[in-house]
């Protein structure tokens, strides 16, 4: 009867063998058991490829911590834990035009994956409110007493030192960081300040500074800060997104990949202050743009890596915001009425009884404007349509293509395939007295612009001391909220070239009820090669981290696969081998016994020795 031997390279001892009728039932398998065992096996198969390639649950699980990340810091109110050693701190002093503040920032330890930025949080105190600590005035205000620089910064350095454990202190970087204010003095002036701050400084706090960690930002820099800040508390830097994620295609110059990234689509900035517009925004396709204007930089610790690097076009209209666009348009009144006065021998608006009609004001309003020897006076009669029409002349537009304010050159924008935040006076317009901030609609707007601009002022002044308008509104939003919102629209769909069926702008004060500084940017930008040390100490542990996420087993799912069924083939190929053995082993056995159960006869017998010894003598 056939055995089935069992042996490997081991000692002796370990050689067995089994008959074929005392072997388990399991290993001699039908055909029908066969095909069984090899679809549950090919079910398991599939259902680790359902739960691993993008559409099961590992994938559903780094969604899930990728989203988990993002809400953590969308909602980050919880105060920061300052007994955690792996938590890391950093500091941007905002110098502006009118005082000046600091920002402190935290940040858990890098998780050594190149492909993730730094999950950079504001911190929080015990009561959980953010660190910042404002003081006036602007420094620029130091310009004849620079050495009293340091002195004037000391005590936000003071309070941000409070607040950040000593031992973190060597290892929390420093950055003063001087705007507007600061921009507008002769360079001597400026530097005069820098080198105080840069020699007083390093001698009372150990922070890391050096001499490159102060200077005087360009527009063009806090425009890059601005977009960076809003699209990394948005979540747009973060590059797995789900299916119905609005995506673009993004050119990277001096890539070497051939064909386009695709990642999420990014957020535009529009932002209108008192004095200056700004717009910013990603350029995706490559295309020529005067260097000027676009901002191109790398937010990953890896230069040799494309997939952080953005094209950004990034604008500043001095003379363009609320204020300064009135300002400018009373100076025309007032120089237009003059001259028309003496050339047709009138008295319009010199009294206040033959005012000047004024349709962006609302109407019956009265005002006075211009210097107290040349006073103007002003009647509103609250007509939107021509108040837009006066204004156009303003934005000092040309008819060239792809032109924007002061006839600047403005790529163009996929308006299908985008989405704006628009900031300041584009949020107060719309939200502190026609109470419709958030998602804009040109036509809804205009409507209610119509008819703040023809209520009576008299009507309005009763509204406001009954509390219908925001709370921060004042009278003087009151007064020029006509003129104010003929310019945004003016601004936006005649400088800007937006459609006026736009849709995918939402008018803002904060990002998911947080103001979102240009100073968040700015650090995350500034520390962007930081994780390169977490990276190389992860290196040091073992393999490369590079090597780990893109070859191992467990993340390459289809070499895991290849091998899950090279291995299933391989027991498939065994099992039938065994199954073969097996029924030639049981047809050997049937083929020696059958005839003599036929015959009904016993086993034939061997003559005995003496009988065989005898017959061959």
């Amino acid at each position: 009867m056939g055995r089935i031997s069992f042996s490997c390279l081991f000692p002796a001892s370990w050689h067995f063998s089994l008959s074929s009728q005392v072997l388990p039932r399991l290993l001699v398998p039908s055909l029908r058991q066969l095909l069984f065992i090899g679809l549950v096996l090919c079910l398991i198969g599939l259902l680790y490829l359902l739960l691993v390639t993008g559409k099961g649950h590992a994938s559903w699980i780094r969604k899930e911590n990728n989203f988990h990340r993002h809400l953590a810091r969308v909602t980050d109110v919880d105060a920061t834990d300052t007994s955690n050693p792996d938590l890391n701190y950093g500091l941007v002093v905002d110098c502006g035009s009118s005082g000046s503040r600091v920002f402190v920032y935290c940040w858990p330890r890098h998780n050594g994956n190149p492909h993730e930025l730094l999950d950079i949080q504001q911190m929080r105190d015990q009561h959980r409110k953010p660190v910042v600590m404002k003081i006036k005035p602007g420094i620029s205000e130091l310009a004849k007493t620079p050495e009293k620089a340091s002195n004037y910064i000391y005590p936000l350095l003071s309070f941000a030192a409070e607040h950040i454990p000593k031992n973190k202190h060597q290892e929390t970087p420093l950055y003063i960081l001087c705007t507007a204010g600061m921009r507008i003095l002769p360079e001597s002036q400026q530097e005069a300040i820098l080198e105080d701050l840069r020699t007083d400084i390093p001698v009372h706090f150990n922070f890391l500074f050096s001499d490159s960690h102060v200077e005087v930002i360009s527009g063009k820099q806090e425009g890059v800060y601005a977009w960076i800040g809003i699209n990394f508390v948005l979540g747009r830097f973060n590059h797995v997104h789900n299916d119905g994620e609005a995506v673009v295609e993004v050119h990277v110059p001096g890539s070497d990949q051939q064909e386009a990234l695709v990642r999420k689509r990014t957020a535009g900035v529009l932002d209108m202050g008192g004095v200056s517009t700004q717009i910013a925004y990603e350029v995706p396709k490559t295309e020529e743009v005067a260097k000027n204007l676009l901002a191109e930089f790398n937010l990953g610790c890896d230069a040799h890596r494309t997939e952080h690097v953005y094209r950004v076009y990034v604008s500043t209209f001095l003379g363009f915001g609320g204020n300064a666009a009135r300002q400018r348009y009373e100076e025309s009144l007032t120089r237009n009425t003059a001259t028309r006065n003496k050339f047709l021998g009138q008295q319009i608006g010199e009294t206040a009884e033959s005012p000047l009609l004024d349709p962006c004001l609302p109407a019956d309003l009265q005002d006075e404007i211009g210097p107290s020897a040349q006073k103007l006076h002003l009647r509103g009669t609250g007509d939107f349509d021509q108040c837009r029409q006066i204004l156009q002349p303003f934005l000092n537009h040309t008819n060239e293509t792809h032109t924007s304010l002061n006839g600047i050159y403005q790529p163009a924008i996929d308006y299908s395939n985008s989405q704006f935040y628009g900031f300041s006076e584009f949020y107060y317009c719309t939200e502190d007295v026609l109470r419709m901030g958030g998602d804009y609609n040109a036509s809804k707007y205009i409507r209610a612009a119509k008819s703040y601009c023809a209520t009576q002022w008299k009507t309005l002044r009763e509204r406001f001391d009954s509390g219908l308008y925001a709370s921060h509104a004042d009278l003087h939003r009151l007064k020029y909220q006509c003129f104010k919102s003929a310019w945004m629209y003016e601004v936006l769909h005649s400088g800007f070239s937006f459609p006026a069926n736009y849709k995918n702008l939402k008018t803002a004060l904060l990002v998911y009820d947080k103001e979102v500084q240009w100073t968040l940017g700015a650090i995350l930008y500034r520390t962007r090669f930081l994780p390169l040390r977490d990276i190389q100490q992860e290196t040091l542990k073992g393999a490369h981290s590079h090597w780990r996420h893109n070859f191992s087993f467990v993340n390459n799912h289809y070499l895991f696969l290849a091998c899950f069924f090279i291995v299933l083939l391989s027991i498939m190929l065994y099992l039938m081998r065994l199954r073969r053995i097996h029924r030639h082993a049981a047809q050997r056995c049937t083929t020696s016994s059958v005839p003599w159960l036929e015959e009904g006869l016993s086993s034939p017998t061997l003559p005995s020795p003496s009988k065989l010894f005898s017959t061959e003598i």
